[in-house]
């Protein structure tokens, strides 16, 4: 057989990077970054060579499991799916709707399928108890845009390629090539800032490898973030710097934000936040004067006990500096698939969570709320758990207490093709066709993109004959259900007609440069798009407001409704944390990135399991020494890094780190890359628990960062879990 490359988009993270995959007698002999994509020019990272690895890998489930005692047996599809419906049904029309939960994990949005038709599937559920790892993530940001920009996908991205100024919070782009801010080949875009004379500085309790290239860089204390935008708000206002130019025409509230944000001048939060006066200021003033600029903040800022507030303070700088929507500074993509029509703007407080009254938000509870709502007796318990492409044992606070929750399920399916720490319970596995077996378009990060384009990624491989992509088993299992009105029956024969690839099509002929309805024309379709193997460049991004704005009356408010009472909780923590610093501070545990393991199944693939053990707790020599652990480390360099040429203890010392829910023991990195008082994990590991079908993995199992982090530890303002900045007891073991 002759070979053959094919062009695709990666989609195993954010940068969806344009790869070159070239194929030889049915066998892939080498992927590479695409050249000619206009959005990543050629970069991939090494995640990318793993779409091969999970094409072949031997644990890769490829027919339905159903799970008899501690055994595994496989069944067939018909089976399968029968007895899901069956049991899904049965435990519905006995207990009521809400007692089944559906939880979707992150890969999800990776998947246009399951994007298109996983919604439908939960409506045939028709629970209210719907979860996803948007409450462990980015929930903060939908929260703030829906407040302030009228719609939860307003998501405004800093305009990378033109920007004079680059503040970035929380955020390791470096790492996770841009998170909520699709931006492929991202090293070199903050080079080429930094080679046009512009700036980028980093605010983290880690410096991290995008601060080390940055070379601006400030530690701030872990949950401190909001202290320090509030901050810089108020110098702004003090120092008269506030000019939002043409964005005053629409937005209210600039006097009220002034007073609201007063009483943290960088003089009092200094000392709390661990970055100097002088140097809030300083910031101040060149957000203020920069050409462009734009401030972004990711994970390290929501998923805190203020990250809410952050998201909306992080809107109002760029809001009162001049810098939304405009070149260079935080703007909206034009994708050509307009998301913001055709999802829901966001709605909330509908409904709350049975046991501890969270309000739902865009029809979700939070997940830190999914093990009680199990464990916890009574009318409406959960007694049924839907997952999807999710291991939320590893991924959601007190992962342990889940653990034990999800033995008490009566009934459990999982859409996964792993028997993971989590799926391990399910009664029945459905593995869906690996992501080279179907044909896949990035309905969501094309609206997060530092640059407008298009790209359609057909199938590599023939899906096998007894296989089903994961719309298929959706729409299967929303059919089998049967619930709905006569218009609910009738979408969902429409949508099974049409498939993704015709949704797609009617997506991109509707949107903003489409051909309507024409059979031809001078728009985009997705014939077209299918012509075009490298995608299609569409511009640089472009002012869109106010036209963009869904507020009612199309104005930003800079003041929400919750702003108020979230600065005053602000301000009564930042006397707690005054009175916690002067009586001895825990030390606070953060989690960190790493470019080589986005989500716990890539600890599946040798080639990016080699190397070093990653899963170590850093610390600072400073706090090493004084646990008797060593001392001399130097900085290294960040995650990946290889040799760094000195003796940092890397695992020559064993310490057990001890939260409110939970124990781990791990061994020590000692380095200065973490600030005193401050200790770092990453996410995704924990691959010890018995029953799990992961042999590379389980060979380098590392301690799970969610079983030290505490499920009762929310942000009201949002319901997303506060993971960051946890405060644990460091032993030194042995």
């Amino acid at each position: 057989m002759p070979s053959h490359v094919h062009h695709r988009a990666c989609n195993l993270c954010e940068a969806i990077c344009g790869l070159r995959i070239t194929v030889e007698d049915g066998e892939i002999v080498d992927i590479r970054g695409d050249e000619k994509d206009p959005l990543s020019r050629g970069h991939i990272c090494p995640k990318a060579v793993a779409l091969q690895d999970i094409y072949h890998d031997p644990d890769r489930l490829r027919r339905p499991l159903r799970r008899e005692g501690s055994e595994w047996r496989e069944v067939s599809w018909d089976e399968a799916l029968g007895e899901t419906a069956e049991r899904l049904a049965a435990i519905r029309a006995d207990h009521g709707a809400d007692a089944i939960a559906a939880y979707a994990g992150n890969p999800n949005v990776h998947n246009s399928g399951s994007l298109l038709f996983g919604p439908a599937f939960l409506r045939a559920l028709g629970t209210r108890r719907r979860f996803s790892a948007t409450s462990v993530d980015q929930l903060p940001h939908h929260v703030a845009a829906r407040w302030m920009f009228g719609h939860m996908l307003l998501l405004p991205v800093p305009d990378l390629d033109r920007t004079s100024f680059l503040l970035v919070l929380g955020a390791n782009p470096l790492a996770s090539n841009g998170s909520l801010m699709t931006a492929p080949d991202v090293r070199k875009r903050l080079k080429d800032i930094l080679d046009r004379g512009g700036q980028v500085v980093v605010i983290d309790p880690r410096r991290t490898e995008t601060a080390r290239l940055a070379g601006r860089h400030h530690f701030i204390r872990p949950g401190t973030d909001a202290l320090l935008l509030a901050s810089l708000l108020a110098t702004l206002f003090e120092e008269d710097l506030a000019d939002p130019g043409r964005l005053a025409g629409f937005t209210d509230g600039l006097k009220v934000l002034a007073n609201r944000v007063a009483p943290f001048p960088p003089e009092r939060i200094a000392e709390a936040t661990g970055v100097p006066a002088a140097e809030i200021r300083q910031l101040a003033r060149e957000l203020a004067a920069a050409e462009s600029a734009a401030v972004y903040g990711r994970v390290g800022v929501s998923v805190q006990e203020f990250g809410t507030l952050c998201q909306i303070l992080i809107n109002a700088l760029n809001v009162v500096t001049g810098n939304l929507d405009r070149p260079g500074g935080a703007m909206f993509a034009t994708p050509a698939v307009d998301a913001v029509a055709r999802f829901g703007a966001g709605k909330s407080g509908r409904w709350k969570s049975r046991v501890r009254g969270l309000p739902e938000f865009a029809g979700e509870l939070p997940v830190a709320t999914l093990a009680e709502e199990i464990l916890t007796e009574g009318s409406g318990r959960v007694r049924a758990l839907v997952t999807a492409a999710g291991n939320p044992v590893l991924s959601t606070p007190n992962g342990r207490q889940l653990d034990r929750a999800l033995e008490r399920l009566e009934f459990m399916v999982s859409l996964d093709f792993y028997l993971n720490e989590t799926t391990r319970h399910a009664h029945l596995v459905l593995p869906p066709t690996s992501p080279l077996e179907h044909d896949h378009y990035d309905l969501v990060f094309h609206l997060l993109a530092v640059r407008n384009t298009a790209r359609y990624s057909p199938p590599l491989f023939d899906p096998p004959p007894d296989s089903l992509h994961d719309w298929q088993i959706f729409a299967e299992l929303e059919r089998r259900l049967g619930r709905g009105t006569v218009k609910a029956r009738l979408g969902r024969w429409v949508r099974r007609w049409l498939g993704p690839r015709g949704l797609l099509d009617l997506g991109l002929r509707t949107g903003p440069y489409g051909a309507g309805f024409r059979p031809w024309g001078n728009g985009l379709t997705l014939r077209k798009l299918e012509g075009e193997a490298h995608g299609v460049d569409l511009g640089p991004l472009e002012p869109r407001l106010p036209g963009l704005l869904r507020t009612k009356d199309r104005r930003i408010p800079l003041v929400p409704e919750a702003l108020p009472g979230e600065l005053r909780r602000l301000e009564k923590k930042l006397g707690r944390w005054q009175k916690q610093k002067d009586a001895g501070a825990p030390m606070l545990l953060i989690g960190r990135r790493q470019v080589r393991s986005n989500n716990s199944w890539m600890h599946n693939y040798s080639r990016l399991m080699k190397g070093e053990d990653r899963c170590t707790l850093l610390m600072h020599p400073e706090d090493a020494a004084r646990l008797g652990l060593g001392a001399g480390a130097t900085d290294h360099g960040g995650d990946d890094r290889g040799d760094n040429g000195g003796d940092n203890g890397r695992g020559a010392h064993r310490v057990t780190v001890t939260s409110r829910v939970g124990q781990v023991e791990v061994p020590v990195e000692i380095s200065d890359e973490v600030m005193p008082g401050v200790v770092s994990l990453p996410h995704g590991w924990g691959h010890d628990r018995p029953g799990v079908r992961l042999r590379v993995a389980s060979e380098s199992p590392g301690v799970s960062l969610n079983d030290l982090t505490d499920d009762r530890a929310i942000d009201p303002a949002s319901g997303v879990a506060a993971l960051t900045g946890l405060p644990v007891r460091v032993e030194r073991m042995g």
